[in-house]
Formats: C-alpha cells, sequence, structure tokens
C-alpha cells in the first residue's frame, strides 16, 4: 500500500516543517539530513523510522519514489537525527517489509501496511 501523492505533497508543505520539530527526539521518528543532487541545498526531511543492530528501517509511505531517498543514493549517504542524536548514515538500499522486519526490533513494524522500506547504515 502507499498513500496517495496529493498526502505526500501536502504534508512536504504543511506537516513537515511542524514535524522536524520534534521528529528528532520522538520515538518511530526520525529526521533525514540530505542535500539535493542538483541544487546542493540542505534539506531536512521527517521520516518514521525504526532501529535495526546496525542503523535504521524506514518506512516508504509514499513509495520509492522520494527525493529525499534520491538524494541519499546520489551522495552515497547522509545523516539521521533519532532520540536527539545526529548520526552518519551509508548504503541505502530498498527492501521488502518483510524483508527489513527480520532486522528491525520492533514488532508493530511487520504489521504496518506498507510494502517497502529502505536500511540505512551507521557509518
Amino acid at each position: 500500500m502507499q498513500l496517495p501523492q496529493s498526502l505526500a505533497r501536502f504534508n512536504r508543505r504543511v506537516t513537515n516543517p511542524i514535524q522536524r520539530l520534534w521528529a528528532g527526539w520522538a520515538p518511530s521518528f526520525a529526521i533525514i539530513e540530505h542535500t539535493g543532487r542538483t541544487s546542493g541545498t540542505p534539506y531536512r526531511t521527517p521520516v518514521t523510522a525504526f532501529a535495526t543492530d546496525d542503523g535504521v528501517a524506514i518506512l516508504l509511505t509514499y513509495g520509492p519514489d522520494r527525493d529525499w531517498l534520491k538524494n541519499l543514493r546520489a551522495a552515497g549517504g547522509g545523516r539521521v537525527v533519532r532520540g536527539g542524536k545526529t548520526r552518519a548514515v551509508t548504503a541505502p538500499r530498498v527492501v521488502s517489509r518483510d524483508d527489513a522486519a527480520k532486522l528491525v526490533r520492533s514488532r508493530t513494524f511487520s504489521r504496518l501496511p506498507f510494502d517497502e522500506a529502505v536500511l540505512l547504515t551507521y557509518a
């Protein structure tokens, strides 16, 4: 399942600026810090994230065609703010939710209705 692109556009303009205030501290959330592929502009994108043994898994609620993911892939990584700590991440890879669920510490992850996730490894 993917959420509608109209909701993604709304969230980008309305919800994300509000979520950036607390997403780096809240459980099950994180902020992805990445740099624009062509503009070089720094961005901070709030996401739903779950801990793995060596990084984080991020649900692709709007599918894999996301600018933040394209930016991470182009740069080979970025940073994640989670639990108030900022850490460098590398090796973004898209996997199925079920494959990611094997690495995630939360039981909730495998019950969420999304098909894909991104695995990021701490540098």
